[in-house]
């Protein structure tokens, strides 16, 4: 009897220690760490993901790389996550496109955004409406009564089709009665360079990339699309503040392939969480008009069904579909 329960006890014990450990190899794994961004180098989706890489060093032994997989906005990338092997080396870094708002767009992807793994959210940046130097308008009511009398003349970027710029910039559209000629862009970077070299006319862009060429004179950010001004550009208005009543944030979420251990997802998430604590992180982000979130894997997949269903109503509403 003695016997039996001594085996057992080991069996029980076994069992937990097995278990400790495969969290433990989760959480150390020597395997490197790949952050598949699928937009371009030099915007915001790019810069906060590296910032925050640098600090889950010494918890990965492996590193943390940072893969630029750029493409049908955001879809290619997307896949080469959606297709990884879920051993919780690979996460996608992204923007909404491929994670809340693409499968409302296209007409199929080869993957499915709603078996994504929530991790967490880097970080929500506003949105801000801003103008090229050559366009003769200081505020907005001025590009709205510019823009009615020059219907489908003035252009506006965005970081590509089906981007939360593209997809603002329509709502912007819808609730003035205005008309633009939409001209995409291979992420924030390219259409940067366009809107301050004045061969376009109007970037519904991230606080983050825009600020520093505003601050510059290079371009003139008109308003943000928040619920309160901007900490850095407190003499610049809300769009509500212009009597036109819309928001729009852009948010960077972290998730995983359909199937990734749990274990994997919380040690990313505490992981992140806590270099997104770092008083040098947070003042970086702070640089680039983000604010820092972390939230757990819980409150991450509840956001991005808030988010995906508000998003779907722009489409639905402006018509915008993608092949």
């Amino acid at each position: 009897m003695k016997t039996t329960i001594s085996r057992r006890l080991a069996l029980v014990l076994g069992a937990a220690i097995a278990a400790s450990g495969s969290i433990a190899v989760a959480q150390t794994s020597s395997k490197p760490i790949r952050f598949v961004v699928p937009f371009p180098a030099g915007g915001t989706a790019d810069i906060l993901p590296r910032i925050v890489s640098e600090k889950l060093r010494t918890t990965y032994p492996g590193g943390v790389v940072v893969e630029n997989r750029t493409g049908a906005g955001g879809n290619i990338g997307a896949e080469v996550v959606a297709r990884a092997e879920a051993d919780g080396s690979v996460f996608l870094v992204s923007p909404p496109g491929p994670i809340a708002i693409n499968h409302h767009l296209y007409k199929s992807l080869a993957f499915d955004p709603t078996k994504w793994v929530p991790v967490t959210v880097l970080a929500t940046v506003p949105n801000v409406l801003a103008v090229s130097n050559k366009l003769p308008v200081k505020n907005v009511a001025e590009l709205i009564a510019y823009l009615k009398a020059n219907p489908e003349k003035e252009s506006y970027a965005s970081q590509g089709n089906g981007s939360t710029s593209h997809l603002t910039a329509a709502m912007f559209m819808q609730l003035t009665g205005t008309k633009m000629t939409h001209i995409p862009y291979k992420g924030t970077a390219p259409a940067l360079v366009d809107l301050v070299g004045g061969n376009v006319d109007v970037f519904f862009d991230n606080l983050s990339s825009s600020a520093q060429f505003h601050i510059g004179n290079k371009i003139r950010i008109l308003a943000v699309a928040d619920d309160q001004r901007a900490p850095t550009l407190a003499n610049v208005p809300t769009l509500n503040e212009s009597k036109v009543p819309m928001e729009a944030v852009t948010f960077f979420t972290v998730v995983a392939p359909p199937g990734t251990p749990a274990a994997s997802v919380a040690a990313m998430q505490k992981a992140v969480a806590a270099a997104l604590a770092l008083p040098d992180v947070r003042q970086k982000f702070g640089e680039q008009g983000a604010e820092p979130r972390g939230w757990s894997p819980e409150q991450t997949g509840e956001f991005i069904r808030r988010e995906s269903d508000r998003w779907n109503k722009v489409i639905k509403s402006a018509n915008v579909t993608l092949e």
